[in-house]
């Protein structure tokens, strides 16, 4: 069975680093190509700290290494800025792409699906690949038939970019789409002594961000009914985290179609 020729985009940021030792250690995974804007020119296994004859040298251009390296897939874990020109350059490239960047909102993701389409390429999006995460989601989307009433608080590292996390809104999607209505918003009597107090609000549900370092990735969902509260939370404590989750979509992209927006499409839950 041939391996799967990978080029990492972000190499050299955090969550790129440890995808990049990922590829490097799975037997049935080549990393062909590492790209980012930020230490061009190094040598990413020496970069890694990684003891190997072998030289690949981390460059700029994402179009240049695909078509140079004749790679199967590239993963995307760069930041919201980029990531909708960095998906154009790729599937104009019909090379299929996991992307963990996270800010996608329903008319972008309506672009990526329209690309995906017109250059016949399969490209997965996860607001996060964390599978204790997508079973947060889930439950809560379930415990959403029983409680009308939801707020969502939503915990990173400092040097995330995006407020709220792309996780908090698809969970407050969930929620939304499976629950009652309330009667009354629970919203609809306080005032903000400083603004912003009550956080964001997506369909009556409140979201709250917290950007501190020390923090990887973490989220709470608490709910409220009469006489009690049920608290569903998913902590993801070192980035090794999103590892699993990253080998479930790069083995199954082969058999996806377009756009596939959320991990729980490939998991059996």
């Amino acid at each position: 069975m041939d391996k799967k020729r990978i080029i990492v985009n972000g190499a050299a940021g955090r969550m790129g680093k440890t995808i990049c030792h990922m590829v490097i250690n799975e037997k049935e995974y080549e990393l062909v190509g590492s790209v980012d804007v930020i230490n061009t020119g190094q040598n990413i296994f020496k970069f890694l700290g990684i003891d190997s004859k072998k030289e690949l040298y981390i460059n700029d251009d994402i179009v240049e290494e695909i078509q140079h390296k004749d790679a199967d897939l590239v993963i995307d874990f760069t930041n919201p800025e980029v990531v909708m020109e960095n998906i154009k350059k790729v599937l104009k490239t019909k090379t299929n792409m996991v992307v963990g960047t996270t800010g996608f909102d329903q008319e972008f993701l309506k672009v990526v699906e329209d690309f995906a389409k017109k250059y016949e390429t399969s490209i997965m999006i996860a607001p996060n690949f964390a599978l204790g995460a997508v079973m947060m989601m889930e439950f809560s989307k379930k415990a959403a038939k029983f409680f009308n009433q939801a707020e969502i608080v939503e915990l990173h590292h400092d040097g995330k970019m995006d407020a709220p996390s792309g996780t908090a809104v698809k969970t407050a999607e969930m929620i939304s789409e499976n629950r009652d209505k309330p009667e009354a918003k629970a919203s609809r009597k306080f005032i903000e002594n400083l603004a912003g107090a009550r956080g964001a609000e997506f369909d009556d549900i409140h979201i709250h961000s917290v950007r501190l370092q020390g923090l990887v990735a973490h989220q709470e969902v608490i709910f409220g009914g009469e006489g009690q509260t049920l608290k569903i939370r998913h902590d993801s404590i070192d980035r090794e985290s999103f590892m699993p989750g990253i080998k479930l979509a790069v083995n199954n992209i082969d058999k996806m179609d377009g756009l596939v927006y959320g991990l729980e499409k490939i998991m059996d839950i």
